[in-house]
């Protein structure tokens, strides 16, 4: 797939005539697959698309992110998930994608703009879910992309007005990436309040804290409870923070290199409840 030539994790359905080869083509634009170099050279000159399909709907520098509506582009979305049912476990849908939206982020070179990764929601979520499916693929993991999917998932959460959550069980490369982001968003969010309030001993409540991250209460919960920052004193839990792991947590931000920002976020939420069968 473009450059990069990736091992399998798990089985993934493609068509029998594929399964016993040794190598599977990918088209990184449309992901078309195919049995031969040949053939993947052949279908080059006629693949129009140096980009996903959908709507662009955020863009700084290299990074980008397109909205790609699973019943408009079905084809595009049924070989998402054949590629991503590669990598993760327990995927088992692919062919039924019209009630997903899928959000793939690109980085762009001369040559296009090429898929790092990507994640993927209902239309209508009961349980107010912002993920269904995320995967960074393996030749662009340890590079950042994966948390920057998850803090664009709650961006998207915040402009929605909704707390969101990714759906459960994750898987535990998910479940790892995931605590990470918590940990991170959840420590930013006490210093930024302990430093632009005066009060003596602070008052935050988990409630306020979700709000401020768009997490669900149980998500929080769990990441203070696994940063072992919740305690029970007097009667009620209180939450303790300390200079050594502010120090850390300030250390660790410093590394980040690049940062999801809202102000290059162009999208508007659709309510898919008042538009029939989507």
């Amino acid at each position: 797939m473009g450059r990069a030539r990736m091992t399998p994790w798990y089985f993934s359905p493609y068509p029998q005539e594929l399964c016993h080869l040794p190598v599977i083509y990918i088209c990184e634009f449309c992901l078309k697959c195919l049995k031969s170099v040949k053939c993947l050279e052949r279908h080059k000159i006629k693949c129009k698309l140096f980009h996903p399909p959908g709507n662009e709907i955020y863009r700084k520098h290299a990074i980008s992110v397109f909205e790609i509506d699973g019943r408009k582009n079905k084809i595009y979305a049924q070989n998402l998930c054949l590629l991503a049912k590669l990598f993760l476990d327990h995927k088992t849908l692919y062919y039924d994608t019209d009630p997903f939206l899928f959000y793939v982020m690109t980085e762009y070179d001369q040559y296009g703009l090429h898929m790092v990764g990507y994640f993927s929601k209902e239309k209508e979520s009961s349980e107010d879910y912002n993920v269904a499916c995320i995967l960074t693929l393996p030749c662009h993991q340890k590079k950042g992309y994966g948390r920057l999917l998850i803090e664009f998932s709650y961006l998207l959460s915040q402009v929605e007005g909704k707390l969101g959550s990714p759906e459960k069980p994750l898987s535990d490369l998910g479940l790892l990436s995931y605590r990470s982001y918590w940990s991170n968003a959840v420590l930013e969010a006490l210093i930024q309040y302990m430093e632009n309030n005066n009060e003596s001993p602070p008052s935050l409540t988990i409630l306020e804290l979700c709000d401020r991250l768009c997490m669900k209460k149980e998500d929080v919960i769990s990441t203070l409870q696994h940063l072992n920052l919740i305690h029970y004193y007097k009667g009620q839990y209180i939450i303790c923070l300390n200079n050594e792991i502010i120090e850390q947590h300030r250390r660790s931000m410093s590394r980040r290199k690049v940062r999801i920002d809202e102000k290059y976020l162009q999208w508007q939420p659709k309510d898919w409840s008042k538009r029939g069968k989507w």
